[in-house]
């Protein structure tokens, strides 16, 4: 093949714009590779009903298994991010405290008191395990209510199960220890009184009845899946109640399968090429590993494949090109941590 038919080859390969904004995020929920041992350990979870604590490598999928099972099972999803700010209440509600004693004083003078439940803001567990509740801001049932929460998930949650929910508590190691001790009680019992307002916040009834031949219609209605990255030990009591599984590092055959999976809803047809695109893509990043490991660096994960392989297929970026070899030393080597390249 000519210099000429090659470029336009690649050129024909390439996503345009609009195809590149459409192509879907690995954390969105609608691609993800099961492992059995990982399919057990979430038919454990909600047997049991107990939270599914996920451990593993920066990368390695631990945030996207929550938004796929709830995908896969129709079910509400809710996410937290934790930081190193995170207080220990706020995955239940908080409580806007400075608004509402502005209000205060306003209505003081014309006699009147506040709604505290008005300045009441439910959190990803009250979501979860009460959403008619949530949307009251707590109020008793058949109250007034004149500012309705909106759910935070609304757009994705509108025809999904309004009895069943999966949350997802990414990077709970961050937090300080109270956040996860703080968790203890709402998990294990569903329930958590809202101190401002004294109610008491449990698992709501069901608004659809069960069908009784269902298969699985005894296992939990909720799945809280915590993340951790390690960087700080956990509660020891927080590891007992939970169901706790390790994700393992992907190897070369692991790879490729999570790349065709992933090819397969990118924009395009999947072609012979992009197949051997991935495997090549796979080869490049098992030598940056062991250059990795004899540098004493990160190894680079799953995650980072998967930005190396989009790119290349994006850009028509094949072995060999100039482009190959500057792609990966940005997407996978990370010049800041390795000298040299693999070849």
């Amino acid at each position: 093949m000519s210099q000429e038919q090659t470029g336009a080859q690649q050129q024909g390969d390439r996503l345009t714009g609009a195809e590149w904004l459409d192509t879907p995020d690995r954390g969105d929920g609608r691609v993800y590779v099961m492992p059995s041992e990982l399919d057990f350990a979430v038919k454990v979870a909600l047997a049991t009903g107990r939270p599914l604590l996920l451990r593993g490598m920066p990368g390695s999928g631990k945030s996207s298994l929550a938004p796929f099972i709830a995908g896969q099972l129709g079910w509400r999803y809710y996410e937290h991010v934790v930081t190193y700010r995170t207080q220990p209440r706020e995955l239940l509600w908080s409580f806007d405290s400075v608004r509402r004693l502005g209000d205060a004083q306003v209505a003081a003078r014309r006699g009147e008191r506040p709604d505290d439940a008005s300045y009441v803001q439910p959190g990803v567990l009250w979501w979860a395990l009460a959403p008619r509740s949530a949307r009251r801001r707590g109020r008793p049932e058949g109250a007034e209510v004149p500012d309705p929460c909106p759910d935070p998930f609304e757009k994705t949650n509108a025809d999904r199960s309004p009895d069943h929910a999966v949350v997802l508590i990414d990077e709970i190691d961050k937090a300080d220890p109270d956040v996860p001790n703080s968790l203890l009680v709402p998990l294990g019992s569903h329930r958590f009184v809202v101190a401002e307002i004294g109610e008491a916040i449990r698992t709501e009834q069901q608004a659809v009845a069960p069908d009784p031949s269902q298969e699985n219609v005894h296992r939990a209605r909720h799945l809280v899946v915590l993340t951790t990255n390690e960087e700080r030990e956990l509660p020891q009591a927080l590891l007992r109640r939970c169901v706790v599984h390790v994700l393992p590092e992907h190897d070369k055959q692991m790879l490729v399968r999570i790349a065709k999976k992933h090819m397969a809803v990118w924009p395009g047809e999947v072609t012979t090429a992009d197949e051997e695109l991935a495997e090549a893509v796979a080869d490049k990043l098992m030598k940056v590993r062991e250059q990795a490991d004899k540098q004493d660096v990160r190894r680079p994960s799953t995650a980072e494949f998967l930005d190396a392989l989009l790119a290349c297929r994006s850009l028509g970026i094949r072995p060999g090109d100039e482009e190959w070899q500057l792609l990966t030393q940005n997407v996978l080597i990370k010049p800041q941590q390795m000298t040299g390249d693999p070849a």
